[in-house]
């Protein structure tokens, strides 16, 4: 299943200022936070242990590294069943609490949140109110 697609967002409505990796940073933050916090597939954990490594390093920006190991797509495989259960809830679904936990955490003074940096700054900003979310989703799953 795919979650998401860079190349649904730098289509359309994109910024045209923007360069089209911006399309890409808001699920590679995503995207890092579950690999970093043990929600990663086999595809990472398994398969390609050096690029995860090179994440966990912080050699690469999550959206350059997103965008260059997933070949800008999200998918059911890059997550673990918890992974994945979470991304249903939190990410893909109807509600997916996580744009706006992304606008509220990254979104200010810029007119678009496709301008959000992909840095490794915005992503520590931002994993704190993921890890606290996730938290709460383990509570509930009880």
């Amino acid at each position: 299943m795919k979650y998401d697609d860079a190349s649904w967002h730098y289509g359309g409505d994109f910024p045209e200022n923007l360069p089209t990796e911006a399309g890409a940073t808001h699920i590679g933050m995503f995207v890092t936070w579950c690999l970093l916090n043990d929600l990663g597939g086999e595809l990472h954990t398994d398969e390609l242990p050096e690029s995860l490594a090179i994440l966990r390093e912080r050699k690469n920006t999550p959206g350059q590294w997103f965008i260059e190991n997933c070949d800008e797509k999200f998918t059911d495989e890059d997550l673990n069943e918890i992974g994945n259960a979470f991304t249903h809830f939190f990410y893909a679904s109807d509600e997916a609490p996580y744009y706006s936990v992304y606008e509220n955490c990254l979104g200010e003074n810029i007119e678009h949140l496709y301008e959000v940096p992909d840095t490794w700054e915005s992503y520590d900003k931002l994993a704190p109110f993921l890890s606290e979310n996730f938290q709460s989703w383990i509570k509930n799953q009880g």
